[in-house]
């Protein structure tokens, strides 16, 4: 590099997106900063993945309460304190955001705090006003949550994910609107600890993405849990009434009222695009998304874009890869083009967790794919019940005239990690008779994936 600019690459936002861009650009020879107004790790480390899923992690521990009381073992509640579980949660968090720091210096990659605003293509303006230059700039600015219309966030009585995360006691009662990933976590969460929760959805099912037959266990689960779950509902309206809401929800059988303590709003995320100068350089959005090519190249050379800026899954797994794919181009390293939708794994961590990618059962028809299916009850291995995690099954999607695996879904005790064995199946372009025939440790539970496998075959040997 020459003097001409101050970096090789500048990226603005230091997410999952960004800082792995920058690490990867280090690994490859470009000189790289990273530009942060928060804490590193951005929404997803601070606010998002991780202390949710350290809250999570809290919930499982509190519901096994009533299993060591099934061993006659008594335990005392009454002292219990929701704060600790919120400081373990930002404990969590604050340890990885350090971490992160720490890598960035490491592979010498300069983190700069501020905000950036875009001012022409090679530079951007930090809020003291000075100027940084790069060759390439890439923008992983992330998301921001949605809002209702008439549901205006305070934070207190209506939340965002973010409100809820840093909630240090809980309320008695909360709604959720929103049946997505999200909603469903947080629906977990507060029903183990005891919060009354109503948890309601537009669609007709909750996770509207993910497979019928997936969804009708994790409802069975909330239903059984006390979870009271609206689909094919909408909050019309609320009234603040003290400190407690009233609630309006609506369908097509008319409406009801709903009295909570507490909102919880979680209908998605909108693309954080609005005031970073795109238009100082042309850059014209799609629905608030910015238009990328194969190597996430924007409309003007040497700008690029990933992650939740760009149309593509909102995920951090999501945004890491395309960071790392947009540098390997800048690099000249001749890296795969975007994505494959179809083998992006999605994961959801609710009890029972969600696993999936690749096509539905419905979509495939939908599209005319002539499928086959195999299922494979979790009940069926020997784990699942010795654990007493009976609950579950594994589903593979097969094309019929290819036997390909066109996509896969896991509901159950780890399904979040078992989902790798089918993605790596499908991306090595492997059959399900070659996960049918490889051994599997027992007991497992990847033993119903392998089960699931042979039942694609015809020969499952425990259904």
């Amino acid at each position: 590099m020459g003097a001409e600019y101050d970096y090789d690459l500048v990226i603005i936002g230091a997410g999952p997106g960004g800082y792995v861009a920058g690490i990867r650009a280090s690994q490859l020879g470009l000189k790289a900063a990273v530009i942060e107004k928060d804490n590193p790790g951005g929404v997803c480390l601070n606010w998002g993945c991780i202390p949710s899923k350290s809250l999570i992690h809290q919930a499982d521990i509190f519901r096994s309460i009533s299993d060591l009381k099934a061993l006659d073992v008594e335990v005392d509640t009454d002292k219990f304190s929701y704060k600790k579980v919120f400081q373990k949660s930002r404990k969590a968090a604050d340890t990885l955001a350090r971490g992160i720091d720490f890598l960035l210096k490491k592979n010498k990659v300069d983190l700069i705090q501020g905000e950036a605003v875009i001012k022409k293509p090679n530079a951007v303006e930090l809020s003291n006003g000075k100027q940084v230059t790069g060759k390439n700039i890439l923008i992983a600015t992330g998301s921001s949550p949605r809002e209702i219309p008439g549901f205006k966030i305070d934070e207190k009585l209506i939340m965002s994910s973010t409100g809820a995360l840093m909630l240090e006691e809980l309320p008695g009662r909360i709604c959720i609107l929103g049946g997505g990933a999200i909603g469903v976590e947080f629906a977990h969460i507060m029903n183990a600890f005891g919060v009354e929760v109503h948890l309601v959805e537009m669609m007709e099912q909750l996770l509207p993405l993910e497979d019928e037959s997936v969804v009708q266990v994790l409802a069975r689960s909330f239903k059984k849990r006390g979870i009271k779950i609206y689909t094919g509902t909408k909050a019309a309206s609320v009234e603040k009434k003290d400190k407690s809401l009233s609630l309006t929800l609506e369908n097509k059988h008319g409406q009801t009222e709903l009295q909570t303590d507490s909102v919880l709003v979680v209908v998605g995320r909108a693309p954080n695009t609005g005031e970073i100068g795109l238009e100082n350089v042309g850059i014209k959005t799609e629905k608030g998304f910015i238009p990328v090519g194969d190597y996430y190249q924007t409309s003007v050379p040497g700008i690029f874009a990933i992650g939740d800026v760009v149309d593509s899954p909102m995920l951090a797994h999501v945004a890491s890869r395309e960071g790392e794919i947009a540098v390997e181009h800048m690099a000249g390293k001749n890296p795969q083009a975007r994505l494959n939708p179809y083998e992006i794994p999605g994961t959801i961590y609710c009890e029972p967790q969600v696993a999936s990618f690749g096509y539905t059962e419905a979509r495939a028809r939908q599209e005319g794919i002539s499928i086959n299916t195999a299922v494979f009850p979790y009940r069926g291995v020997g784990k699942s019940v010795a654990v007493e995690r009976p609950e579950g099954l594994v589903k593979i999607i097969i094309d019929s005239d290819t036997h390909e695996i066109l996509g896969a879904h896991v509901v159950g005790a780890d399904a979040t990690e078992l989902i790798h064995e089918l993605l790596l199946a499908k991306s090595a372009e492997l059959l399900p008779e070659d996960i049918a025939t490889m051994i599997h440790a027992h007991p497992t539970l990847s033993e119903a994936v392998m089960e699931a496998a042979r039942a694609a075959e015809g020969w499952a040997i425990h259904a």
